[in-house]
């Protein structure tokens, strides 16, 4: 044996007596706090015989967490994932009352509810001794990695290809803007160092010696649909056709489509692949984490379009199980769940007493869904991703949703969101690091679905919402009280399909039986869309004029909507704006934006190409929009928002290493996520070779 496994053994060996210890004196110092927990007998025991007791009660707890509860969670693999989550503590506590029952010293007793406590507080004070000693030790931490790499090649059998792979990391909801502030702020050190950037927080870390900016950061501009259905369809599949929004209803089919509900995510991603012909971006070798969408991969975790399956075929689930299965990762999670929902509810009630404006409501399952979102979806998608790279995967999309979560309800340059992007700047540098240590050269792309814009809502504005201006434009009772909007945050989709709940807002939005003259409203974010579900066809504004004469001018006029979009028997697609302003969308341009002067350039371009989707609604309404302030008014209770036309939400980014090709050549945009598909197929290319797109099979279209 080689001095270098020696080195190697005694490590390991010097690292598993250090946390024993750790773990000895944890069970002492508990057992001289807690009245119900103790390691002596009713008689009295020596000091000697009490730490005897402490240590080997100790050992028997560590190696039944090693041996036992890998098991376990197998055996709970049927049990929803968010709930084997909750259930960690119960578990490790029936483990320790196991341990203390079979301690050769016969002494040790603990009541149940103690048991939790003490197995809990064991299980952190483990974790972090060794973690502390891995990161003390960058030798050890290498050697762990080589260990882990080399177990990941020998169960897939397969050996490191030389090739690159790619690992592409979505930052849900970040902007453009947003992330150069963060940069130019040390909010993300890791992320300046591979730009270049030296800001005065990030001077502390010295620059590597010879080395310069190692990615470019590009800006890329979204659909008129900002919003990351249509946006990461786009990217993974290369088409987001007929997407008009994030929730729309199908006259065809009698039913709202929501980007977030399981089974329209299968049925868009289905859709896709037959518009496309092509299984995905992911179809060679590929690992899908934390999507809505697969991208045509074999591996799959916490997917919401495969979400709808049911029993062990749901291989999207799985990734929870391969990351509770080890019981520091579970407890670690569980502990930073519960401090997340209090510094949630801490920071809420902050925002309530220095009454800060905007703000909207965040009580109620929202500290709980922050938690998961910023928490474990967080921590399982990046252990899922570190395991891609592990095992030499050639293509890895991940989508990490805490910080478009956090932005909604806190603004999207609040300290609160800030704090956000320090945590997954931090698991960016951990991914780094890992990739190091992998079988394959990695290169890792960073990039963004859409962005979001700030400002109060409609509801808080005006007092009404769209849902109820629309009524009183079509001359129906208005209800006195409000309606909530959903968030329709990512995160609540997760949540609920971990629960194997379905993703349902409200069973009667779905299959809508309005009588006649009713419309039927729906937001996403300040992009609002009315359709009258009696009607089997697109109505024109003909037709709305004549059923509802005082609907358009109503919303057109109204000071919080920018635009809205109907068709038109004699222009075809015709925007209507305030003050009679009225523009026929095949005459709109850049140089001639008409009612689409404030909302930029490519406007024109956006509302066009929607117009043509089969599903538009009857009438698309986008809000306000202020350029000065980049302001827009969301129609639902978001004070971050994303999902229409106006300011950062449509400018996400897009940052890749500087030894792949520019993203557009000198001069250029990059318009639409189909074209950001593009380019990362190019990139695939580049990395790993030709390929051949892998055409869509049968039984792939069956799967999703």
């Amino acid at each position: 044996m080689g001095g270098g496994r020696w080195r190697s053994v005694l490590s390991g060996v010097w690292r598993s007596v250090t946390v024993w210890a750790a773990s000895t004196v944890t069970m002492l110092v508990l057992a001289g706090a807690l009245p119900d927990f103790q390691l002596q007998s009713d008689t009295g025991d020596s000091a000697t015989r009490i730490a005897l007791t402490a240590a080997a009660g100790a050992g028997v707890f560590g190696l039944l967490s090693s041996l036992v509860w890998p098991l376990l969670v197998r055996a709970l693999l049927l049990v929803p994932a968010l709930v084997l989550g909750l259930l960690v503590f119960f578990l490790n506590g029936s483990l320790l009352l196991i341990a203390l029952r079979i301690n050769p010293s016969g002494r040790g007793e603990a009541a149940p509810e103690t048991a939790v406590v003490v197995a809990a507080v064991m299980s952190a004070v483990a974790s972090a001794t060794g973690a502390a000693l891995v990161v003390r030790d960058d030798d050890a931490y290498r050697r762990r990695l080589y260990r882990l790499a080399d177990r990941r090649r020998r169960a897939s059998g397969r050996t490191g290809p030389s090739t690159p792979g790619t690992v592409l990391l979505q930052l849900d909801g970040v902007g453009h803007d947003v992330l150069e502030e963060a940069v130019r702020k040390g909010v993300m050190p890791a992320v300046a160092e591979w730009l270049g950037a030296r800001p005065a927080a990030a001077r502390r870390i010295p620059p590597r010696a010879g080395r310069g900016p190692t990615h470019r950061l590009t800006a890329w501009r979204t659909d008129w649909s900002s919003q990351t259905g249509a946006s990461q369809l786009g990217i993974l599949h290369g088409t987001n056709h007929d997407v008009p929004a994030f929730r729309w209803y199908e006259k065809d089919r009698g039913e709202v489509m929501v980007c977030n509900r399981p089974s329209s995510a299968a049925e868009l991603q289905r859709r896709a692949v037959e518009h496309t012909g092509d299984a995905g971006l992911l179809a060679f070798d590929g690992a899908s984490r934390g999507n809505l969408f697969s991208g045509g991969a074999e591996q799959l975790a916490l997917v919401l379009s495969m979400a709808a399956r049911r029993g062990r075929g749901n291989r999207s689930r799985a990734g929870y199980f391969a990351y509770f299965s080890d019981p520091a990762n579970a407890v670690r999670t569980a502990i930073s769940f519960v401090a997340e929902v209090f510094r949630e509810v801490g920071q809420s009630t902050r925002a309530r007493v220095r009454k800060r404006r905007p703000r909207v409501k965040r009580g109620g399952l929202y500290p709980f869904i922050r938690a998961f979102a910023t928490v474990v979806e967080r921590d399982v998608v990046v252990a899922a991703v570190i395991g891609d790279m592990l095992a030499g995967r050639a293509a890895v999309y991940a989508d990490l949703v805490a910080y478009d979560e956090v932005a909604h309800h806190s603004g999207p340059r609040s300290r609160d969101a800030e704090r956000v992007l320090e945590r997954l700047d931090r698991s960016l540098a951990l991914i780094a690091k890992v990739a190091e240590h992998a079988p394959r050269p990695y290169r890792i792309v960073l990039l963004s679905d859409h962005g979001q814009s700030p400002g109060e809502t409609f509801l808080t504005r005006y007092g009404l919402t769209l849902g109820s201006l629309v009524r009183a434009g079509c001359g129906l009772p208005v209800p006195r009280r409000a309606r909530r909007t959903h968030s329709g945050a990512e995160a609540r989709s997760a949540v609920r399909a971990a629960l194997r709940r379905p993703v349902e807002e409200d069973a009667e939005q779905y299959r809508p039986s309005y009588r006649r003259a009713e419309p039927l409203v729906l937001a996403s974010g300040n992009l609002g869309l009315v359709s009258f579900p009696d009607v089997p066809h697109r109505m024109s504004r003909e037709e709305i004029d004549r059923r509802h004469p005082a609907l358009l001018s109503t919303l057109a006029n109204h000071p919080g909507i920018g635009f809205v979009l109907v068709r038109s028997e004699e222009h075809g697609g015709l925007v209507l704006g305030a003050h009679g302003a009225e523009a026929p969308v095949d005459e709109l341009s850049d140089a001639h934006p008409g009612p689409l002067a404030d909302f930029g350039p490519g406007a024109a371009a956006a509302v066009r190409r929607t117009h043509a989707f089969p599903h538009a609604a009857d009438i698309m309404v986008n809000s306000w929009y202020d350029p000065q302030e980049g302001e827009v008014l969301a129609f639902e209770e978001q004070i971050g928002s994303h999902g229409g036309l106006g300011g950062d939400q449509g400018r996400p980014f897009l940052m890749s290493p500087v030894t792949l090709s520019a993203p557009v050549e000198d001069g250029g945009e990059l318009v639409g996520a189909e074209q950001v598909h593009r380019v990362l197929r190019r990139w695939l290319r580049e990395s790993d070779g030709p390929r051949v797109p892998r055409a869509a099979r049968r039984k792939d279209r069956r799967a999703v």
